[in-house]
């Protein structure tokens, strides 16, 4: 499995927006592309960041994923995001909720 790590910097006074945007139209384009797994948001309203987590099957899902929708996300996170977020990628070596064990990612 394959993670995409992304922090962003939120405008003032914008998390509740943030979360009607990636309920109503992220996570259903989401949904849709191949080897999408979950996708986990974390915010700090008081700090106006947020981090993002998605899951992929592989690593060619989280990047064809990177090349035809992200831009379409970045364009929804327009109004609420302070400069550009910044992408990493990791593989997943444990994850409890996902019953993956690090015997199984190598």
């Amino acid at each position: 499995m394959f993670n995409r790590h992304i922090t962003m910097q939120l405008k003032p006074n914008s998390a509740a927006e943030l979360t009607r945007i990636i309920e109503k139209q992220i996570i259903p384009l989401l949904r849709k592309q191949k080897g999408f797994r979950d996708e986990i948001t974390l915010v700090a309203p008081e700090r106006s960041q947020v981090i993002a987590q998605s899951f992929w099957d592989t690593k060619e899902d989280a990047e064809a994923y990177n090349r035809t929708g992200y831009p379409e996300v970045l364009k929804a996170l327009s109004t609420v995001l302070d400069g550009t977020p910044k992408v990493q990628t990791f593989e997943v070596s444990n994850s409890t909720f996902h019953r993956i064990a690090a015997a199984q990612a190598s």
